[in-house]
């Protein structure tokens, strides 16, 4: 391993990156501390400049090209955080930047990106394919490449975070960090190593794009076949070969969380810390409830806060259906004036909100019998729901829950 990554290099990233960058106090969380028994501190690089930490990577790397690099145009691949970071420090530096983003990019990403000057291509299904066509236009136009991970002078500039952790807090025990392709967790687990060799840095990834553990357990670099994950930020098949031997040294354990956490550890972070965090930055939120961390002093990266609002609106409603904040159930009465009021008086004592209505008359040929109500309801929780559901059973129904439709 070419020893880059000093402890010289990194005061020199922290110096340069510190031009640009925003100062992300680490903020304590009560709700986390108490959870996990440990006590626990955000790292929000989702307030960052461009909405992510990718801006550190970018600007120190971009700072080290000679002029006539820069005069050449700069290009890259990204799934949207290092595709702003470049463009914001293309922009700084008066260069050409072009970035090639997956078609699955949310819109706000593209967007942002255009809006800081880039020119954006849109190629691929998942990072890899994009970086392949990224590299080729590079070939073609005698672009300057600058890897969104695979860099230690990339990651040198991401690892600066670790750098303001340890200022912020001397004593941390555990750093958790994402990963996608590495380059954060390189930059972050050198540094925190070289500065406090006691801290533990775990790195974290989603269930369905785990390549770095993959690669760690193979004892080489490995890519995937597939990935799948709502986590786009870190949708990455192989990570970085220039890189993986920092990962394979200084990072203590990588762990992997599935979607579906995700999923609820954003409803955490909005309705506790009033954040916004996308999916990839609430890896290590996820991951609290995964490791023992009582007693310790513990940092969870936020790596980035960029997510659209329909992605937002889907990921808000999925989380309230998974923490029975909001369910269907059915139950058959008699179609006959008033059973309505009835069963909506059960669940008004039970102090359930009714949502939405469904009064299907077909379900059987004998109306008189019984017709089918579809309820949806909002709950407190798993007890409120189940208390509503017994209040009905107790009064003669038979609820059934549903598979939810909204």
């Amino acid at each position: 391993m070419t020893e880059q990554l000093t402890l010289g290099r990194f005061e020199e990233a922290c110096e340069i990156v510190g031009k640009v960058t925003l100062d992300t106090k680490l903020i304590y969380s009560d709700h986390f501390s108490e959870m996990t028994g440990g006590r626990v501190w955000l790292k929000p690089e989702n307030m960052q400049r461009t909405g992510a930490y990718k801006v550190r990577g970018a600007y120190y790397k971009i700072s080290t090209l000679t002029p006539e690099e820069r005069q050449k145009g700069l290009i890259t691949a990204s799934a949207g955080n290092h595709a702003q970071g470049v463009a914001y420090a293309a922009r700084e530096y008066g260069a050409k930047a072009v970035i090639v983003m997956p078609t699955t990019t949310p819109l706000i990403k593209v967007n942002r990106t255009k809006a800081l000057g880039a020119e954006v291509v849109l190629h691929g299904d998942v990072y890899d394919e994009a970086c392949a066509h990224a590299l080729q236009l590079a070939e073609e136009h005698g672009y300057t490449f600058i890897h969104p991970f695979d860099d230690p002078i990339v990651a040198a500039g991401q690892g600066t975070i670790a750098m303001e952790i340890i200022k912020d807090l001397p004593l941390v025990d555990v750093i958790l960090v994402p990963v996608g392709g590495g380059g954060l967790a390189t930059g972050v687990s050198t540094l925190a190593k070289l500065l406090r060799p006691g801290v533990k840095v775990i790195g974290v990834e989603p269930e369905g794009a785990a390549c770095l553990r993959a690669s760690l357990e193979k004892g080489e670099v490995t890519t995937l076949p597939t990935v799948s994950t709502i986590a786009d930020g870190t949708a990455v098949k192989t990570p970085g070969r220039q890189i993986f031997p920092y990962l394979r040294q200084n990072l203590d354990e990588v762990i992997t969380v599935p979607d579906v956490e995700l999923v609820v550890s954003f409803l955490d972070m909005v309705e506790n810390h009033k954040m916004v965090v996308e999916n990839s930055g609430l890896l290590t939120v996820a991951a609290l409830r995964h490791l023992d961390l009582r007693g310790k002093k513990v940092v969870s990266i936020l790596s980035g806060g960029n997510m659209d609002v329909i992605t937002m609106s889907s990921v808000v409603q999925q989380g309230l259906i998974l923490r029975d904040r909001i369910f269907t159930i059915s139950v058959l009465l008699p179609d006959k004036p008033g059973e309505l009021h009835r069963v909506s008086g059960i669940i008004a004592e039970a102090h359930g909100n009714v949502i939405r209505l469904e009064h299907n008359q077909f379900v059987t040929i004998n109306r008189s019998a019984a017709v089918e109500l579809r309820i949806t309801l909002e709950a407190f929780g798993t007890d409120h729901k189940k208390s509503i559901i017994r209040a009905l059973a107790d009064r003669g129904y038979e609820p059934r829950q549903v598979q939810i439709s909204i």
